[in-house]
């Protein structure tokens, strides 16, 4: 019987130990954000949305073209080099804050409403629905999305939800870096009834275009009515045809320009693991990145850097 308790004994304490161990264990466990990197994040394939800014890129006729120089010695007026000072950098001249792939803050047409450094912090990443009318536009070049295609979307995979970003796929980004793309008056967008549709019923945080205008009309009244009632937008979105309709989340990124009226801006789809694009965490070099082919060199005749 004594040797019988002692087993008992010793039972106890190991099971005290295994229990006092394990609750260590999943008190030292990962933070609940760092789980959601590791377990979804990591894994998932990334597609860049973005169009690089380039003096070349369609631009509407009311801006100058972007121009890159080398960033010159303020002393002595020559560029800086690798071979005389170990580094170089890039002169821009933007003529406008509304250039490439943008994000859109109110007080580009409203002053009362934030320009691009008063946007919440918030907007960092969104779910993401990508509504596809390439068909309708390459039979119509000037056509806009309607409630009805909406409407269709959410029959295919459910109501939209609130506070998720809304990227419009009209293919129409296939054709950059094309200049004669910011002369067409005729261009894929989205109606302004499908606008109040997105923002007042499903109550969305943005919607996105391919093109460099939300629509054709002389007032571009879809524009209007969004920026003047404290609405954001993105435009000149790319890449949209890899990317799934439903499932994925957005990246937004932008530079913090003070009172800024318009945003140079990053989207970065982040696709579920098993998509057919993009890239995931650890396929690629990346700390450090990959050494190039060839390097960096200033082209004058392009007047932009390129390999």
């Amino acid at each position: 019987m004594k040797k019988f308790g002692f087993l008992c004994l010793i039972t106890l304490f190991s099971l005290i130990i295994f229990l006092s161990i394990n609750n260590v264990a999943q008190s030292r466990s990962e933070p609940p954000l760092w789980q959601v990197y590791q377990q979804s994040l990591k894994k998932a394939k990334y597609v860049d949305l973005t169009h690089a800014i380039a003096p070349t890129i369609p631009i509407w006729s009311g801006f100058a073209p972007p121009k890159f120089g080398p960033t010159v010695k303020p002393k002595t007026g020559k560029p800086y080099t690798y071979k005389e000072d170990g580094f170089e950098a890039t002169h821009y001249d933007l003529s406008t804050d509304q250039l490439g792939t943008q994000l859109d803050p109110p007080a580009h047409w409203n002053p009362d409403y934030p320009a691009i450094d008063e946007l919440p912090a918030t907007f960092a990443v969104r779910p993401l629905v990508v509504i596809p009318i390439q068909d309708k536009v390459a039979r119509d070049p000037n056509y806009h999305l309607t409630v009805q295609d909406i409407q269709g979307w959410e029959k295919r995979h459910g109501k939209i939800p609130e506070g998720s970003v809304v990227f419009v796929r009209s293919d129409w980004s296939k054709e950059w870096p094309n200049p004669e793309l910011a002369t067409r008056t005729k261009f894929s967008g989205v109606k302004l009834e499908a606008l109040k549709f997105l923002h007042l019923q499903r109550k969305i945080l943005f919607h996105g275009h391919e093109a460099l205008d939300t629509d054709s009309t002389p007032t571009l009244e879809g524009e209007a009515w969004l920026l003047k009632n404290g609405y954001t937008q993105a435009e000149g979105v790319a890449n949209l045809d890899q990317v799934p309709e439903t499932g994925a989340l957005v990246a937004i990124g932008y530079p913090k320009f003070k009172g800024g009226l318009g945003g140079y801006a990053r989207y970065i789809a982040i696709c579920p693991q098993d998509w057919k694009y993009g890239v995931s965490v650890g396929q690629i070099p990346e700390s450090p990145l990959q050494k190039a082919d060839k390097p960096l060199h200033w082209d004058e005749k392009l007047g932009v850097r390129v390999r």
